[in-house]
């Protein structure tokens, strides 16, 4: 679902009714595509965020925003340079484009008040964000276009801002609703959403179809209307202006079978009856953050780690795979016996085999002495080929031992880069990618960097911690490193310890504070659990829990692995709990 300008319409009125007036205080790069705004009001600070990705392009005002980089990029220092201090006069939206244009009262370098603009142009691949002054001169951009890139448009410092290519079609604000429902009668080999999408400015794929679905009840072709469906697309375009015009929304989202977002806009979604499930939120703006939070936690999460990802990929790929061929030499060794009988009945018939010969034909005493073939070596004796044979049979026993040694060694590593895969896929600061990375280094899947340099040591980040009903504490470890402390330094007596079963995930604390532990906090501590583990998309998981006492860690265990007898289980689902 992708934000459309009537969206944006309400978007643009909300940010004018909070942050008209007010002052940009600080601002921030956390990555290529975003930049967040610290807005000092009358009645506080406010953080506006900008988006450009591809995948999520938007602006709002949020309550939690990323992590910023240690070294601000070039392009932060000079919207600082140039917007800092700044007021910001108003917001507005080019018709109902996706497009929205933040007006700033700034000054220049030698004292002189001037006029700038920063330019939101939400539009998928193209989206950007472009700084431009009171001669619509740009200033930069977040992404630059030359002429190698669009020969209509160009996106350089120094070059005049231009419009994207307008869109002939109808803003339902300045129209009647009447007008509009001519225009799309007119399209009668099209479908209504089609014909409305082709129609009305500003309008989502999703919100046309929504209309369709209140006009008929389905997508039918527009020539096949009848009178009251007629009716009934004047009366749904009328409340829609209406709706426009007086900022009366109701933002819904909608969640698929796995409560996932999947849906959202700024009237009720009634096109997939009862088969998702909806929810309201109280303005614009908690919506979008509600909707692209977690979408946008995983493509941080993938971009800030790519390169510890690969690494860790390619060595789960490399050790499944050693893993494979040493089975198969297992599995080659298990021949073994037939061997040491070849050897034994070569030995027993060496006083009428002769040399020269490259199978052996001897009786089988195990086997009612019928014959056997022995494939053997033409150039050496009977009794070299036995002592061959015994040779290979001692090399398989051996063979046998140490690859059942090897194998469970790599069966350990696979399960130790599986569980820190799936915290890698958790994590979101650089700080977690950071330890998680001086952990697989320690381990020696990584090799460090050489440096000359001294580095400071930096302090480990605390377990995340949340709060029970009950207001006890739980933590939640962030590595395999800090599972280990958490379980066996941090816990005591009494705390309850939580994992989801049979799967990667953090370790668990319930602290008990020396008191007794309630059911109802042990669920919430296990719905915490099973959603920091691999299981979390799942609708139940199984989380055992246990006394930290009862956890023990086998000697020479890589981090995160123990083991426990004494436990209990229940079932739950995965929550997350902010």
């Amino acid at each position: 679902m992708a934000l459309d300008g009537m969206y944006l319409n309400f978007l643009v009125s909300e940010v004018n009714t909070l942050l008209a007036g007010s002052k940009v205080d600080k601002i921030h790069q956390p990555s290529k595509n975003e930049l967040v705004f610290i807005m000092r009001t009358k009645g506080g600070m406010h953080k506006l965020y900008f988006s450009a990705d591809a995948n999520s392009p938007r602006f709002a005002v949020v309550e939690k925003t990323p992590e910023n980089p240690q070294n601000p990029p070039m392009l932060c220092m000079l919207f600082r340079k140039r917007l800092v201090g700044a007021t910001l006069l108003s917001v507005e939206q080019y018709g109902l484009d996706r497009i929205a244009f933040f007006n700033f009262d700034a000054t220049n370098e030698i004292g002189d008040r001037v006029k700038l603009t920063l330019a939101v142009e939400i539009m998928a691949q193209h989206s950007n964000i472009i700084l431009f002054d009171g001669e619509n001169r740009i200033v930069d951009a977040l992404r630059r276009v030359d002429s190698e890139k669009s020969s209509y448009r160009l996106v350089l410092p120094g070059a005049q801002y231009k419009l994207p290519p307008a869109q002939e079609k109808v803003d339902l604000r300045n129209a009647e609703p009447s007008e509009v429902c001519e225009a799309v009668l007119k399209l009668e080999n099209s479908r209504i959403s089609s014909a409305i999408l082709k129609t009305l400015q500003g309008v989502s794929p999703l919100l046309s179809r929504e209309l369709s679905f209140r006009i008929c009840g389905d997508d039918k072709g527009v020539g096949e209307l009848n009178s009251d469906e007629k009716m009934n697309m004047l009366c749904e375009l009328s409340a829609l202006k209406t709706m426009l015009l007086s900022g009366n929304t109701q933002p819904t989202m909608v969640l698929d079978e796995s409560e996932k977002p999947m849906e959202f806009s700024f009237i009720p979604i009634t096109q997939y009856g009862s088969s998702y499930r909806s929810i309201t939120k109280e303005n614009v703006f908690s919506l979008l953050e509600g909707f692209y939070s977690e979408r946008d936690r995983l493509l941080r999460t993938r971009s800030k780690g790519a390169e510890l990802f690969k690494l860790l990929e390619n060595s789960i790929e490399r050790i499944s795979r050693k893993l494979n061929n040493q089975q198969e030499d297992l599995n080659r060794c298990a021949d073994r016996e037939a061997i040491r009988i070849n050897a034994e009945l070569v030995t027993a018939a060496q006083y009428r085999l002769e040399k020269g010969a490259s199978v052996y034909e001897v009786e089988n005493y195990y086997d009612n002495n019928n014959i056997v073939k022995v494939s053997v070596d033409p150039a050496l004796s009977p009794s070299q080929n036995a002592q061959k044979l015994y040779k290979e049979y001692r090399k398989a026993c051996t063979a046998e031992n140490m690859l059942i040694k090897l194998i469970e060694e790599g069966k350990q590593d696979l399960e130790y880069l599986e569980s820190v895969r799936d915290l890698l896929e958790r994590s979101t600061l650089e700080r977690e990618f950071g330890e998680i990375k001086d952990e697989l280094i320690s381990q020696g899947f990584i090799k460090p960097k050489k440096s000359n340099k001294k580095q400071m040591k930096k302090q480990a980040l605390p377990p995340l911690e949340f709060k029970t009903t009950q207001g006890l504490t739980v933590l939640v470890g962030r590595n395999n490193i800090q599972n280990d402390k958490l379980t066996f330094k941090t816990g005591r007596k009494g705390d309850i310890w939580l994992h989801a079963q049979k799967c990667p995930g953090s370790h668990v604390l319930l602290v008990a504070d020396g008191g007794e532990v309630p059911d109802d906090a042990i669920v919430e501590a296990a719905e915490i659990a099973a959603y920091y583990s691999s299981a979390k998309d799942s609708t139940v998981v199984t989380v055992d829990y246990t006394d930290v006492k009862n956890i023990k860690k086998p000697n020479g265990a890589k981090p995160g692995f123990v083991v426990y007898y004494t436990y209990y289980s229940v079932n739950v689902k995965p929550k997350r709990v902010e």
